[in-house]
């Protein structure tokens, strides 16, 4: 019911609280600002539907692929109080503004808030690019309706991530591993990683020479360097002259130096012809460079990779926390446009910072992509018709959020700029070898006259495989047929590089040239692909493992299409016709999925039903050299070694050696310290039996071997006494007395006073005491040797901490919360480290740190974890009986009518077919069902457009 004041309550739903904070203030009286906290429903997994849906269309999806690829959502359960908290708003509202994100993923939370709440009032879709009082109030004044082109965009990605990671993923648990995901940007990115790990373990490195030399005009002190360029008229090779394969490219004319010609040639340069060599050209011409554009999405990662050492995830999370805070505009964007205000305010600090020289003649104006409405329409920025300088924030931001709004400044600024200005120099000089023998050199040199905007900003570059790390030199002034001496020269050594790996910031450069993916889900891509387990960082390079490489090739052995670049690039942009309104989402997605009968587009479906044999040793093996395959196994990589009438000899392959660290010498190295896989340590001289050590699939052990005559008693087969090796000790170096007291565990450390036998031992999680049922963690492994009984009892005589040890102090103190008005402190538990103000607790994000974690990021994670409230806590156990009594009783049938009322009034459905569906028994016959469908199909029609959106707003 409307509010009956004469001020008309206006109701204001953003995504996140930090975001809905800083709004409020910018809104005057009337206004209730909300956060829905993200999306509050989504598609739920298959198990998680109503059980009259199970077995219905849904069922494998949750959509129904032969109606119109109708989607079926459910509030999240963590979101059902929250959504109950915005009913009740909108009761006492007269107005509704949903203030989301202005991109497709906004723009389809703002739907989906639409169909949950089913608003009664006016309904406004309020868009801004930056959080600040000039741009909300501009926002207020340009409301639009919700587009629905945007949302089908949205929801088609959606619902196409869906299907083919639920047709794709089985395969891989099946053939390579539980657990395993595939997903249409994920497994592609995977590819390109594995890719150029491949080329690196092809790669042949080639030897070749140089000089390193020093030259000076004489008398004039100041010596340069210089680069050897021909040796007797010849070009002399360099790294780029040679491929992969360690061969000279083409049929080039150029000389290969040795070690003895190198040095031969330096030794002349060093005596004989030490004062023969001239400057036989000079070339000198301007130098201009331009600055680089504002940032968009990708070169923000890719700059903050390079410059800040973060990761894509930490930083668009630091980018998400300035916008939200109103530091910088928003930071999803393909778009490198600066707004007029923006170029205006970027002019004129220019000016009142650096001098009106050092402003561009006319504002600059940049261009990117742009390839749909998806995006903002202008680059990331400072927020506000003027600019807030490092400085005048320096005291209200703090480490990685500080160092990015440094940067994104910087950029800005520098994009309306003058060019930096100077001259660059070539010189070429030949030295007289005597004998008509010569060798030629080249020096060049960049002299900025004016720095332009490098006075603010210089940007970044990933390494080149061909960067010798020789910068150029400062050169001297000369004229042609000056004479130069050498002031030394000695002969270098090289070896080719294989091709760099990547690191975040060159993958996400890759798939933005290839057109793969979209800036706003790069860092969820590159963040997947290492949960996933397919790629571990080392530095900043990103590392296949061995598991990317077995699904890379399943994958592109039965699903080329799916994982090739150009289709993939090719869905992106059919997202964005279906954005621009210019493509129906159905017709895509029924080509996408049951094929437009083409070769280039044979379908999901018929591709998943047509797979065939997958032979799964096959797509698991790697052949490192004859007779030595490397073997992905359910627990890790391992060699496997064939050997003449017995079973292969297993090797595991330590974790932390990369794939192209694999070779054919490395492999017989682990083999030849791996011995015959048993390494005898003795004799036990109580029972008479061999002991042996042995690395397994879980790690290295000691067991005992067993005459024959001992492994049988009667019909049951007797096992050898085994125990895991512990962390301190190594399978070279262990002897017979540590493996004895290995094999004697578990020990009997002493009993209680009630006679009950305390053990020491150690387990899957650690060691541990254990007394009946009773266990207790120890800290050390050594412990379960020395622990006395007196110790055990005293640990028993302490209460049990459920995993946790004694309270520990703060980690770190981050000051008051500004909503519960506590003190905010980091502690850590017992999943990691974790913020809490005493009544609510927060665990720490995977790219959220101690060390760097701000009390404004804090108070974020305590905002979002109030909001979702208990909803775990509703989940129980108990209704579990009340099903099975139904399932016995067929007479009771209430309560199964029961829950599917219950699923039907707090899980929001898109289309009316859903509802329909959750309504009719599953006992139906097939005519009622198609009955039933008919009606649906009907009413739908009527109700929505086909993708089961509202028409309006």
């Amino acid at each position: 019911m409307a509010s009956s004041t004469s001020q008309p309550r206006r109701l204001v739903i953003v995504e996140s609280p930090t975001k809905a904070r800083t709004i409020v203030g910018y809104l005057g009286d009337g206004y209730d600002v909300e956060a829905s906290v993200g999306h509050i429903r989504d598609l739920p997994q298959p198990s998680e539907l109503p059980a009259d849906m199970k077995k219905g269309p849904y069922g494998k999806f949750a959509v129904d692929v032969d109606n119109g690829f109708a989607p079926y959502y459910r509030v999240d359960p963590g979101k059902k109080k929250k959504v109950s908290e915005l009913k009740a708003l909108l009761k006492d509202a007269d107005e509704l503004f949903l203030a989301t994100d202005e991109d497709r993923e906004g723009e389809a939370i703002a739907w989906h808030l639409l169909e949950v709440l089913k608003p009664k009032i006016p309904v406004k879709r309020m868009v801004f690019h930056e959080i600040t009082p000039e741009a909300i109030s501009r926002a207020l004044e340009n409301t639009r309706e919700l587009d629905t082109s945007l949302v089908d965009a949205q929801e088609t990605r959606r619902i196409l991530d869906r299907l083919y990671g639920y047709e794709v993923s089985p395969v891989l648990w099946r053939k390579v591993n539980r657990g395993l995901s595939a997903g249409r940007v994920q497994s592609v990115a995977t590819r390109l990683v594995v890719e150029r790990e491949r080329e690196r373990m092809a790669f042949v490195s080639a030897d070749y020479w140089d000089l390193d030399i020093d030259l000076a005009v004489p008398g004039k002190g100041n010596s340069f360097s210089a680069r050897l360029a021909t040796y007797h008229g010849t070009k002399v090779a360099s790294g780029r002259d040679f491929d992969d394969a360690g061969k000279l490219k083409g049929k080039s004319d150029v000389v290969v130096l040795d070690e003895e010609m190198a040095t031969a040639l330096a030794n002349t340069l060093n005596t004989t012809a030490k004062d023969r060599l001239t400057v036989s050209a000079l070339e000198t011409k301007p130098y201009s460079r331009r600055p680089a554009a504002p940032f968009t999405t990708s070169t923000l990662q890719q700059e903050a990779g390079r410059k800040l050492r973060l990761s894509s995830r930490q930083a668009m999370r630091v980018a998400q926390s300035l916008y939200e805070n109103g530091y910088i505009t928003y930071m999803r964007t393909d778009s490198s446009a600066l707004s007029g205000q923006a170029v205006s305010a970027a002019r004129r600090q220019v000016s009142e910072l650096y001098g009106p020289e050092y402003v561009s003649d006319k504002p600059r104006m940049y261009s990117g992509k742009q390839k749909s409405a998806q995006e903002a329409h202008e680059a990331i920025r400072p927020a506000g018709d003027s600019f807030r300088t490092p400085a005048q924030v320096s005291g209200k931001l703090s480490g990685d959020e500080f160092r990015l709004y440094d940067l994104i400044w910087k950029r800005t600024v520098a994009s309306q700029m003058a060019d930096a200005k100077g001259k660059t120099a070539t010189m070429r000089i030949t030295a007289d070898l005597g004998e008509d023998k010569t060798a030629g050199f080249t020096a060049s040199g960049t002299v900025i006259t004016f720095r332009g905007f490098l006075a603010a900003y210089e940007e970044g570059k990933d390494v080149d495989r061909y960067d010798t790390g020789a910068g150029e030199s400062r050169l001297p002034e000369v004229s042609e047929g000056q004479q130069l001496t050498v002031d030394r020269a000695e002969a270098t050594g090289h070896t080719t590089a294989p091709p760099p790996r990547y690191t975040e910031a060159s993958l996400v450069k890759t798939m933005e040239e290839l057109g793969i993916g979209r800036p706003s889900t790069y860092a969820a891509i590159i963040s997947t692909i290492q949960d996933r387990g397919y790629v571990r960082t080392r530095g900043n390079a990103l590392v296949p493992t061995w598991v990317a490489f077995s699904v890379v090739r399943l994958l592109e052995l039965h699903f080329r299409g799916l994982i090739d670049y150009q289709f993939t690039a090719g869905m992106e942009s059919d997202l964005d016709r279906i954005a621009s309104g210019e493509e129906d989402r159905n017709d895509w997605l029924t080509a996408f999925y049951f094929g437009d009968r083409t070769e280039d587009h044979p379908g999901l479906k018929p591709t998943v039903d047509d797979l065939g044999d997958i032979d799964a040793r096959e797509i698991n093996t790697i052949e490192i050299a004859e007779g030595i395959d490397l073997r992905v196994g359910r627990y890790g990589p391992y060699l496997e070694v064939a050997q003449d009438g017995e079973d292969p000899k297993r090797v595991s392959v330590p974790e932390d050696l990369a794939p192209d660290e694999l070779t054919a010498e490395k492999a017989r190295e682990l083999i030849a310290s791996h011995g015959d896989g048993d390494r005898e340590l003795g004799t036990d001289p109580e029972t008479g039996h061999t002991i042996v050590a042995k690395s397994g699939r879980f790690g290295p052990y000691v067991t005992e071997v067993l005459p024959e005559a001992e492994e049988t008693k009667g019909r049951k087969k007797v096992k050898p006494r085994t125990g895991s090796l512990f962390k301190s000790m190594d399978l070279a170096t262990v002897d017979l007395e540590q493996a004895l007291k290995l094999l004697s565990l578990p020990r009997e450390v002493g009993t209680d006073a009630e006679g009950t036998v305390i053990t020491a031992q150690n387990g899957r999680y650690g060691p541990y005491l254990k007394k009946g049922t009773d266990s207790r963690s120890l800290t050390e492994e050594e412990q379960i040797f020395s622990i006395t009984l007196d110790e055990a009892l005293e640990i028993y005589s302490q209460p049990k901490q459920r995993g946790r040890r004694a309270a520990a102090p703060p980690l770190k103190e981050l000051g008051e919360d500004p909503e519960s008005k506590k003190p905010v402190v980091v502690k850590d538990g017992r999943f990691g480290p974790y913020v809490t103000d005493g009544d609510t607790n927060a665990t720490l994000r995977k790219d959220d740190s101690v060390e760097g974690i701000t009390p404004a990021r804090a108070f974020e994670l305590l905002a979002e974890k109030r909001a979702k409230g208990p909803a775990k806590k509703k989940t129980t156990a108990k209704k579990a009986p009340a099903k099975k009594t139904a399932a016995k009783k067929p007479a009771a049938k209430k309560p199964a009518a029961k829950k599917s009322t219950t699923a039907k009034s707090t899980a929001s459905k898109t289309a009316g077919s859903k509802t329909t569906a959750a309504k009719k028994p599953a006992a139906k016959s097939t005519t009622a069902r198609t009955t039933a469908a008919k009606k649906t199909a009907a009413k739908k029609a009527t109700a929505t457009k086909s993708t089961g959106k509202p028409t309006t707003a």
